[in-house]
């Protein structure tokens, strides 16, 4: 069990087939930032990937997760594909302890880091990801104040790079 400053009865857990459906409500609360993916997506995250996607469980509800993956070409890299927290429950430690659960899984690999994209206008996970000592890599030009790299993830999916170092 882990414990926030403000959720008393929060446990950790790996993404799971049962829990497929409560993840899938929980991204919808992301929109437009992020987007539920098929159950299919997620059958494959809680089949090959669950140790790197942690699930926040607060009274039995899932209220936090994340889905990352080890990169099989950079095995020292962690790429969080997704971090939704239900709205009701932000701002209670649970982003950080979800990341912190990622983590340290890293460090027992020997992973370096944990990286991220990020819209450019996501102020709210911008601010996020700085207090959770993840910094904003260098890009090819800046938009809001944010440095951004020109579609890296695409023809017109310019995206703000932020990386935590892990060792």
């Amino acid at each position: 069990m882990v414990t926030t400053d403000d959720e008393r009865d929060m446990t950790i857990e790996w993404l799971s087939v049962p829990r497929i459906g409560e993840v899938i409500a929980l991204v919808g609360t992301g929109v437009p930032y992020v987007a539920p993916r098929t159950r299919s997506d997620y059958w494959l995250y809680a089949t090959l990937f669950s140790t790197t996607c942690p699930l926040a469980v607060v009274e039995g509800q899932v209220v936090g997760a994340v889905i990352a993956f080890r990169s099989q070409d950079h095995p020292e890299d962690i790429y969080l594909q997704d971090v939704v927290t239900h709205p009701s429950h932000r701002r209670r430690g649970i982003t950080r302890a979800l990341i912190d659960t990622i983590a340290e899984r890293g460090r027992l690999w020997g992973c370096q880091r944990l990286y991220l994209t990020c819209a450019p206008d996501n102020h709210n996970a911008q601010k996020a990801w700085t207090t959770l000592g993840f910094r904003n890599l260098p890009g090819d030009r800046t938009i809001d104040a944010v440095s951004v790299i020109t579609d890296v993830k695409g023809p017109g999916a310019t995206r703000a790079v932020y990386e935590r170092r892990l060792l």
